[in-house]
């Protein structure tokens, strides 16, 4: 023992203490927020969240929070329910982060299912933003310290940040619907070159065969379908994309399939954008289901094909795996970066 220590004297604080999840949910997605508290057993963490007359969004957390694991679960996403666009959604999400950080939140952990701006994930012109790139860098600067969100319009979007990322897929939730259907003479069609690998893993789930079709866009918002390639004729057709946002492209590709001869058409996505036209576009076509699930709120007026499938059970599960330090691939069987 030092000379210098004291007689009695201890190297370390004995402290007990236990680990605590607090979950909160931002005004963009209310509903899902709900869904995964009570499949975790606990109660929704109260945070006084409003926007003020001039547009600003605040925060404040109405209970402590100081050592706690901070979920907080926000698609940045528009809701017409509760007044929010998705740069509201995405500024909100921001706020909630720096004021956990703030009030000494151990970790606290953004829960995206829908990550806003994904798509912007490259330059396709001159002189364009990098959005994706720019969000992931709010959310680090913000104080997140990890992400955990759901079939990225590009997987590559997990390197924009050096902040772990947790990437799930909703396409074992999508492919188990259409096995409940029990259709016969399959076909998984990608609408663009781009989605051929997310329409061969999803083909394989649900034991169908494969097409491809080649998409140009001459103008934004705008979808022209080039060829087809494998064989459509006389079969049941899915159309399997990440997001369906003004459905241009799916109302394009739903009618190139029936005129080579498809005998059913329906449509698979984990994010329905649903913006603009959108319904509009599905109406408009003998498409006979469009399956989303509900990352991002159904806004009324939706067309009678348009089905929303719960993800709440697996997000919860990936959030238990995130706080009790388990393994988030092992929801997925390791199938979660296949794409």
């Amino acid at each position: 023992m030092s000379v210098l220590e004291p007689q009695g004297a201890v190297t370390s604080l004995p402290i007990e203490s236990e680990k605590r999840l607090m979950l909160f949910g931002g005004r963009a997605t209310p509903q899902l927020a709900l869904n995964i508290a009570g499949k975790l057993g606990v109660e929704l963490g109260p945070a006084d969240l409003h926007t003020f007359s001039n547009g600003e969004v605040y925060c404040r957390y109405e209970e402590s929070i100081r050592g706690a694991d901070v979920f907080i679960v926000q698609s940045t996403c528009g809701n017409p329910e509760t007044g929010l666009t998705a740069n509201d959604a995405l500024m909100e999400l921001l706020v909630m982060i720096d004021a956990a950080v703030g009030a000494s939140a151990h970790r606290v952990i953004a829960v995206m299912p829908w990550y806003g701006y994904s798509r912007q994930d490259k330059k396709s012109a001159p002189r364009e933003p990098i959005s994706a790139r720019l969000v992931a860098r709010m959310l680090e600067s913000a104080g997140a310290d990890r992400l955990l969100t759901m079939d990225l319009h590009a997987g590559q979007v997990q390197g924009f940040t050096s902040k772990p990322v947790d990437h799930m897929t909703a396409r074992f939730i999508l492919a188990q619907h259409f096995n409940d259907l029990a259709l016969e003479n399959l076909v998984v069609v990608a609408p663009d070159v781009g989605r051929a690998k997310l329409a061969q893993s999803f083909a394989k789930n649900v034991g169908a065969g494969l097409a491809v079709m080649t998409k140009d866009r001459p103008a934004r918002h705008v979808a022209e379908i080039g060829y087809v390639i494998g064989e459509v004729r006389g079969k049941n057709a899915i159309i399997v994309d990440d997001i369906i946002d003004t459905a241009g492209t799916l109302k394009a590709a739903t009618l190139t399939l029936l005129e080579q001869g498809a005998q059913r058409v329906f449509a698979a996505a984990t994010h329905g954008v649903f913006s603009g036209p959108a319904f509009e576009n599905i109406a408009a076509t003998p498409l006979e289901q469009v399956v989303v699930t509900d990352t991002i709120p159904l806004r009324r007026g939706a067309p009678e094909q348009v089905r929303q499938m719960p993800c709440a059970e697996l997000l919860t599960n990936s959030i238990r795996q995130i706080f009790t330090g388990g393994s988030v691939s092992e929801v997925f069987a390791g199938e979660n970066q296949l794409f």
